[in-house]
């Protein structure tokens, strides 16, 4: 028998959740060292779903002990692969080729499902074109993405917001708009506001949630109301309004995900708001909040292909930190 033969592929549900922590375990490390994240809540909430075994996916066992698993969830005729990880150095195989074993049985999976037109996957912790061969071969398009880090400390925010990198000032807030931070109230209104500032943008095609209010809304609840994206910080998260009428001209959402790092989890702008410097006012005035609370670093997320959103990020002081993959699978 090959050394790739000697683990076996297992259905996720026959096994619970004590049985899974030693591989969450290390993941929630791996998470911490990479993107500065603390997934212990997600990984907490993940073992809660394990416990009640309807969580379809695979895991791969080696010497009776788990190594590797791989999830996914159902939205109506979607599936979202929701992660696939396997313990480096535990298994006499390299945990990348556990991960591919594992995607590779979830997505034959899932295209044979009848009732699955689609498939999206956003594997954020593999560095780009880590698993690309299994989803290539099977149809998918891969969008690589980028992970962006900034510095809030104060020597170097300082020197960022200075005449000698920054030569160009923040373009003045329009007087018939308002900065403010976000409320409750503000759900519906940006419901709408992200559906259409993201009409026939790249990243819905990456998410088909952008595509609608109502997907949009589902977006906004899996941010604020759960801990997947870190803990919503409404503090730090900022709207900019159209005072005559009361409507969302831009927002950008910010949620905790370390004790001192914060992630902006959106920011978007309404199209006939663009080229009024609101995407810049949002980003100076998140980040200022942020180091007063004293939080060290502020990351994002974006995908390669969005050009002019990366340049804006780079002039605020973002850096490349890492690269990953966005899958997407339509059947028609």
């Amino acid at each position: 028998m090959t050394p790739a033969l000697q683990f076996e592929i297992l259905d996720l549900r026959h096994f619970s959740a004590n049985s899974l922590r030693p591989v969450l375990d290390s993941e929630v490390k791996l998470w911490n060292e990479r993107l500065r994240w603390d997934y212990r809540a997600s990984a907490d909430l993940l073992l809660q779903y394990l416990d009640s075994r309807v969580l379809p996916g695979y895991v791969a066992i080696e010497d009776g002990r788990i190594s590797g698993y791989v999830f996914c969830i159902y939205e109506e005729n979607k599936a979202v692969i929701g992660d696939a990880f396997a313990i480096p150095g535990r298994s006499a195989h390299p945990a990348t080729e556990i991960e591919l074993r594992l995607l590779d049985h979830i997505v034959e999976l899932l295209i044979h499902s009848p009732g699955i037109d689609r498939i999206e996957s956003q594997l954020l912790i593999h560095r780009h074109a880590t698993h690309a061969g299994v989803f290539t071969r099977a149809g998918f398009q891969i969008f690589p993405r980028l992970f962006m880090q900034r510095d809030l400390t104060p020597s170097f925010t300082g020197l960022w917001e200075s005449d000698q990198l920054n030569p160009r000032p923040p373009k003045p807030l329009p007087p018939e708009m308002e900065i403010r931070t976000w409320r409750d109230d503000d759900f519906t209104a940006a419901g709408r506001l992200i559906a259409a500032s993201y009409e026939g943008h790249i990243d819905s095609h990456i998410n088909d949630q952008y595509r609608s209010t109502a997907g949009s809304l589902r977006f906004l609840h899996n941010v604020v109301r759960f801990p997947g994206c870190g803990t919503f910080d409404p503090h730090a998260s900022k709207v900019i309004v159209k005072t005559a009428t009361n409507e969302l001209a831009a927002l950008v959402l910010c949620s905790r995900v370390r004790n001192d790092t914060a992630h902006i989890t959106q920011i978007c702008v309404a199209k006939e708001c663009r080229g009024l410097g609101l995407g810049t006012l949002l980003l100076k005035s998140a980040a200022a909040e942020l180091r007063k609370r004293r939080y060290s670093t502020l990351t994002l997320t974006v995908t390669e292909g969005n050009t002019e959103a990366v340049s804006l990020y780079q002039t605020q002081g973002f850096d490349i930190k890492h690269s990953f993959d966005a899958m997407v699978w339509n059947r028609h």
